[in-house]
Order: structure tokens, then C-alpha cells, then sequence
């Protein structure tokens, strides 16, 4: 496991043959961590002509006190580290032009205080060409290793794609790749996954 000056440089990609590693470990403390979003514009090869894709980082959260919500750009639900749901997004990258993509941060100094939380990527303008994408998410907790979930195996009709589940069973966070398709809004992503919410129609 390579370290540089006491920061982790190890990577765990979780694929279908390994779906889920440990985030948080008994005895372990972590802090806040760091969620990205990377993708490409989709302006290369046959794609040039093509608008560039929005491709937008969210998540739907269930606390241990059965709060439950969704962080995202839409409806300017950035969300807050200082209190419930103790999640933030930093801004919204409407091209994918931005190296550095889009970022959201989870304190999981008290995992205790989660269910269950569920990273999506979401279409919001440009044609549904998830290959064209390219997408990878990757998680920087402050402790072990980063994790990374690619966007493989696409549907290309799909608008939506649930990346992650982070789950705690009482015994700290695990965190499960799902890269699930689904042909709909955050909606039914929500519907998937049984989160059990309200959904109002809104914009940016």
C-alpha cells in the first residue's frame, strides 16, 4: 500500500467480481470525506457535433433518526456539513469541462448518525450517452484507501445511474458498487430503492 507524507495513495476499484469494501472499520476514526464525479464533455470523435453532456452528482440519504432527503444541484440542494443531513455539494460542472468535476463531501466523523446513503449520477441536459461520458466516481475517505466506481456496462437510454450505496450495519460504513441504469428521474431512483419520498418537479 503506497504512502506519500501520511496521505494514501492506494486505490480499491470496486467492480462485479469485488462490490463492497469496509469504509469505516471498529477503532478506525474518519473525518470528512470527499466524493467525485469525473467525466468527459463527450465532444471527441463522433460526439463532437453533439451538445456537451450535463452530468450531475447527487444523493439520496436516510439518517438514524429516519431523516431522508436528496442533495443535489437541482432545487439548489447543496445540502450542509454543519448540521443534518451533514453532506454537502460543492457546485454543479455544467459541461464537464472541469477537471476537477463535481465534488461532494461526507462527514462521516459519526457514521453513527447514517443509514444508508446512495451516490447517483444524473443526466440532466445533453443526449444520454453514458460510454460517450466516460464516468468514473471516487471516493477519498481519510482513512485507507480511495475507492473507485466506474460507469461501465451503460444503458444509453437511461438518465439516471445509482453508483454507490453507503450502508451501516452497526459495525461502521460499507460501501457497495451498483452502477444501476434506470430510465427515469430521481424519482424512480428513489422507487428502486424503496427511499419512500416526495418528489415535486423543479429545475436548476
Amino acid at each position: 500500500m503506497s504512502q506519500t507524507g501520511g496521505v494514501n495513495l492506494a486505490t480499491v476499484t470496486l467492480s462485479k467480481a469485488t462490490p463492497s469494501i469496509n469504509l469505516t472499520k471498529p477503532g478506525e476514526s474518519q473525518g470528512v470525506m470527499r466524493v467525485n464525479l469525473n467525466w468527459s464533455s463527450g465532444r471527441r470523435g463522433f460526439f463532437r457535433r453533439a451538445r456537451p453532456i450535463d452530468l450531475d452528482l447527487g444523493c439520496l440519504y436516510e439518517l438514524a433518526d429516519g431523516g431522508k432527503g436528496v442533495v443535489q444541484a437541482i432545487g439548489k440542494n447543496f445540502g450542509t456539513l454543519d448540521a443534518a443531513p451533514h453532506i454537502r455539494l460543492d457546485g454543479d460542472d455544467r459541461s464537464g469541462a472541469d477537471s476537477a468535476g463535481e465534488t461532494m463531501h461526507i462527514d462521516l466523523t459519526r457514521p453513527e448518525l447514517f443509514k444508508r446513503v446512495l451516490i447517483f449520477a444524473f443526466i440532466y441536459d445533453g443526449v444520454p450517452n453514458w460510454a460517450a461520458a466516460d464516468g468514473v466516481v471516487t471516493l477519498f475517505p481519510t482513512q485507507g484507501p480511495r475507492v473507485e466506481v466506474r460507469l461501465d456496462s451503460p444503458v444509453n437510454d437511461a438518465r439516471s445511474c445509482a453508483v454507490a450505496l453507503l450502508e451501516n450495519h452497526g459495525h461502521g460504513i460499507t460501501v457497495n458498487r451498483e452502477v444501476n441504469y434506470i430510465n427515469g428521474t430521481q424519482r424512480h431512483i428513489d422507487q428502486a430503492y424503496r427511499w419512500g419520498m416526495e418528489w415535486h418537479s423543479t429545475t436548476k
